[in-house]
């Protein structure tokens, strides 16, 4: 929420590419002076207050492809284009309270199934808030976070957390989120997914320390670099 006032913080970082959920709309975005503004941004969404953004930096530029489907509201195809290498990214903030099938999870997975051509691309990210876990798996439920974790695996697409820190689903070392903010109550459900070629370059993959990040927002950022030769 209120990402204006945040951006320059997160911007010490020096991002190519940001995606924020719970961002509100480009018309409300008004950074102080002396933010650096990005060189494209996208939104999605039905509340002017949260919705999904997505910024680009360092001559990155995005372009919305052509097989959004608008039922899933938050979960945008985007053709992201730069000096050091070009990828499609999946930008995800799944939340969709008016779909009786689930609100979280379940749009990820309507997701893949939409646009799994897509999945095959050699150079492609998925990235944002996921809203999921293995610790909460419905057994008997189709499309669960292991679903769509092995839905992915399947496409050699991987966690780029879980690849770079040796972790298990759902028995994560830390965490990207905290309810009401209290430390005591941490979660991990925020992702970027890479495919193989893209999970061979991982340089590193930040986690954001809940001491710092609290004043700003319940999620913590998830920071996730790439070696610039790819081939």
């Amino acid at each position: 929420m209120a990402f204006r006032n945040k951006a320059a913080v997160i911007l010490k970082k020096k991002p190519d590419i940001l995606v924020v959920p719970e961002c509100e709309q480009l018309e409300k975005l008004i950074f102080p002076k002396g933010t650096k503004k990005p060189n494209d941004a996208l939104w999605f969404g039905n509340n002017p207050h949260k919705g999904l953004g997505i910024f680009s930096y360092n001559g990155y530029t995005l372009r919305m492809l052509d097989n959004h489907n608008p039922a899933l509201q938050t979960i945008i195809p985007i053709e992201v284009t730069g000096a050091a290498f070009n990828f499609t990214l999946l930008a995800i903030w799944a939340y969709n309270p008016t779909d009786p099938d689930g609100q979280y999870v379940e749009q990820v997975w309507k997701a893949l199934h939409h646009y799994n051509k897509l999945l095959s691309n050699k150079m492609m990210v998925l990235a944002g808030d996921f809203n999921s876990n293995t610790i909460w798996d419905r057994k008997y439920r189709q499309g669960n976070h292991s679903h769509v974790v092995e839905w992915l695996e399947a496409k050699n697409i991987y966690s780029a957390y879980h690849i770079h820190h040796k972790q298990i689903q759902g028995k994560e070392k830390h965490s990207t989120f905290y309810l009401y903010r209290h430390k005591d109550k941490p979660y991990h459900i925020d992702y970027c997914f890479v495919s193989k070629k893209l999970a061979d370059r991982l340089q590193s993959v930040e986690i954001g320390r809940h001491h710092y990040w609290k004043q700003y927002s319940d999620h913590v950022p998830v920071i996730t670099t790439f070696n610039e030769a790819i081939v």
